[in-house]
């Protein structure tokens, strides 16, 4: 199980989660969860997530996402884009990103 709780400066932790894992943009789509999304290509840096934990349940960057997390100076170990995160199986704890940062 892929379980996700998001914090947000604005709302309540808010928490999903998915039996297989798999993209965080498709399970914030079918839960209506808080993180903002714009182009959802690895483009705007809109969906900028800081993961707190579990980062070993997200795949690592491909070069589009860390093509954004550089202009914005983001370490890519801390630092994610949600429209790219893929998840496997386990606990992630991450914090949405104020979109004017």
């Amino acid at each position: 199980m892929a379980k996700v709780i998001i914090l947000s400066k604005t709302r309540p932790p808010f928490e999903l989660d998915r039996p297989n894992g798999g993209k965080l943009v498709d399970m914030c789509d079918e839960t209506n969860a808080p993180i903002p999304f714009s182009c959802r290509s690895a483009s705007c840096g809109t969906c900028r997530i800081e993961v707190l934990e579990g980062h070993g349940h997200i795949a690592p960057p491909e070069d589009e996402e860390l093509d954004v997390l550089d202009i914005f100076g983001d370490d890519p170990k801390t630092r994610r884009l949600g429209c790219c995160a893929k998840l496997s199986a386990g606990d992630v704890l991450v914090r949405v990103q104020p979109v004017d940062d």
